[in-house]
């Protein structure tokens, strides 16, 4: 990957353009998936506005030259325990660049290597693909949504 990816840290200004980007992003899963009360793509903006206001919450936006493909949100409380990824997404013309993998990269280097969890649709062999690519493994935690999906939780040590 040659092009400058960033992450710049949202505002709530941004969110609108965030929560519409997610919509695209995540649209597809939630026709696949039927998981209504899960999907980011029916998250409400006072959801994400209330989200990004926590004094733990970290939510950057995927620059690449000055673009914006994608989002990713890390949950840090800064105490030691686990940091968390949710959610990541990159807009669909702009994947399989390598953004998602250098985002969490990035985030890593800002937020510690180490102590990392987060949650993926266990269908989707892609996203469970990518997080075994960068170290994160499986976990036994399973939360059954409905009958066509099941997330599972991944961890980096």
């Amino acid at each position: 990957m040659t092009s400058m990816m960033q992450l710049v840290r949202c505002t709530v200004a941004e969110l609108e353009l965030i929560r519409e980007m997610q919509k695209e992003a995540f649209g597809p899963l939630l026709e696949r998936y039927q998981d209504y009360d899960t999907n980011p793509a029916n998250e409400s903006l006072e959801r994400m506005t209330w989200k990004l206001q926590q004094p733990d919450s970290y939510f950057y936006r995927i620059e690449v030259d000055g673009k914006v493909v994608g989002a990713i949100r890390v949950v840090d409380t800064g105490d030691g325990s686990r940091k968390r990824i949710s959610p990541l997404f990159i807009l669909p013309r702009h994947r399989g660049k390598g953004y998602a993998q250098a985002a969490i990269q990035e985030a890593e280097k800002r937020h510690g290597a180490h102590n990392w969890e987060l949650g993926t649709i266990l269908q989707e062999a892609g996203n469970c693909y990518l997080y075994e690519k960068l170290g994160y493994r499986q976990t036994s935690r399973r939360t059954v949504i409905n009958d066509k999906m099941t997330i599972v939780g991944y961890e980096k040590d």
